[in-house]
């Protein structure tokens, strides 16, 4: 199976790209969400000055009689300094009027009531103003400083205040872009210094142990000046790398020896099954010396090849992954027992307590393999204790909350200090002497393999064993 090789981003793809836009962006977004109370502000200001000149023009009303009586040499640079075409005042039901000769009214101008504070029509009519106000004329509608409780109205072209909108947006637009570009370089700066260069030479530190995780000089040199977060990760990342590259070291120490092994062993076993040849010819002789030590000799030696045949089914043994499926469960506990030599011992009882209608979903190969071992376990047990009167070996099934749990027992000699310490671990667990300790840690591997687990139950004799499955493979019974 090839393995894809992974490769840092480029450029325009890793982090660092990703953050700047980011960063810009949420300028960006801040600037906008300024931008609009900050236009409707500048037109509410442009719109005031215009009143403010109105203002003056009610002074004008207020010192004359007859405002229509005027002469244009004084209206006129009234109406020229506020850009207005008409101005109208309002006070105590009377209504005076002031406008350019030559102009004609507009039936419908749009109206600008600065009366109305709310901020969002505010922002609203200056966006209006932008998109809209080329052509229309403006009635501006306000109370200017000094006028008292007199309203002035202002007609004007909208177009020299959406000149002035669009020149001030876009004087906006640029310093925002500035800020933003200016503030996204400098946090960028900051960022690539303190976090994306370090996370990016922790990338290529990582990529590059992955190809070759034996070669010592590519183990992260951490920076131990750093105390926060990525000298943390630093840290612990080369503490990892330095035990995997321990670990892999010793794994092709012990894979070197055990091949060593396997061969020494293959060769013993065949030198053995020699001399096992050799020791039963020796058998038939006469002698009674010979006819004493035979027996013992030929013991020995069936020891000496089950072992040597144990340790080279170990080493072949492949991690096949499970396949579940639906088993008979009292079936294979028969099967199991036959297997193991339980079944027509002359000796010791195999009581299966599995109901006849149990179906659970596992792999059938390893829970086989799981049980047999185990019965064989407590088999060789009750044989080495022949002062034990009824013995018998046990398989139950008991429903847990979630999963399904098989418990093994037998009412042996129980297990010795020794083997209880050293449970579960090959060539160290045995419970007879010239055992291997092969079978309880084949019994663990193959139990969490289909993703269960086994254990050592308390009891007060004997032994026993208790293989606890998860929900799924309670299929029924």
């Amino acid at each position: 199976m090839t393995r894809d090789i992974a490769k840092v981003p480029g450029p325009f793809a890793g982090l660092s790209v990703k953050l700047i836009a980011a960063i810009a962006l949420v300028i960006l977004l801040v600037e906008v969400a300024v931008f609009l109370p900050s236009l409707a502000n500048y037109r509410v200001g442009w719109l005031e000055d215009r009143l403010r000149v109105g203002g003056v023009a009610v002074r004008v009303f207020d010192t004359v009689p007859d405002v229509m009586d005027l002469p244009a040499e004084i209206t006129d640079p009234l109406l020229q300094a506020a850009g207005a075409i008409a101005i109208v005042y309002r006070r105590e039901g009377q209504t005076d009027l002031i406008g350019l000769e030559a102009v004609t009214m507009p039936e419908q101008p749009h109206l600008a009531d600065l009366r109305d504070t709310n901020p969002m029509r505010l922002i609203v009519e200056a966006l209006d103003t932008l998109v809209m106000g080329g052509q229309r004329t403006l009635r501006i509608v306000g109370v200017p400083p000094g006028a008292g409780d007199a309203v002035v109205e202002i007609l004007m072209p909208e177009s020299p205040l959406r000149a002035d909108l669009l020149t001030y947006a876009g004087n906006i637009v640029l310093v925002s872009i500035v800020i933003a570009g200016v503030t996204a370089f400098v946090i960028y700066v900051l960022a690539e210094n303190l976090l994306i260069g370090p996370i990016k030479r922790l990338t290529n530190q990582m990529l590059a142990f992955r190809e070759s995780p034996e070669n010592g000089t590519l183990v992260i040199v951490p920076d131990a000046a750093r105390k926060d977060e990525i000298g943390i990760l630093e840290r612990a990342l080369a503490d990892t790398q330095a035990e995997l590259f321990a670990m892999l070291r010793q794994r092709r120490h012990l894979a070197d020896l055990g091949m060593a092994v396997s061969k020494i062993n293959h060769d013993l076993r065949n030198m053995l099954t020699s001399a096992q040849l050799l020791s039963d010819q020796v058998a038939n002789l006469d002698d009674p010396q010979v006819q004493r030590l035979a027996p013992r000799l030929v013991t020995t030696l069936d020891k000496a090849i089950a072992f040597a045949q144990t340790v080279l089914d170990y080493g072949r043994q492949q991690s096949a992954p499970p396949r579940a499926e639906p088993v008979d469960l009292r079936a294979l506990g028969f099967e199991a027992a036959l297997s193991a030599a339980l079944t027509g011992h002359p000796r010791i009882v195999f009581e299966n307590q599995v109901p006849d209608d149990c179906v659970i979903s596992v792999d059938p190969d390893h829970l086989a393999r799981v049980l047999t071992n185990l019965f064989t376990n407590a088999r060789e047990a009750l044989d080495a204790s022949p002062e034990i009167s009824s013995p018998h070996v046990r398989l139950s099934r008991e429903h847990t909350g979630d999963g399904v749990r098989l418990v093994v027992a037998d009412n042996g000699p129980g297990l010795p200090p020794r083997a209880r310490e050293n449970l579960f671990v090959a060539f160290e667990g045995s419970a007879r002497a010239g055992g291997t300790g092969l079978g309880l840690a084949i019994v663990r591997e193959l139990v969490e393999a289909n993703g269960g687990r086994v254990e050592l139950l308390a009891t007060e004799r004997g032994t026993a064993f208790a293989i606890d499955l998860p929900s799924g493979a309670a299929a029924g019974g």
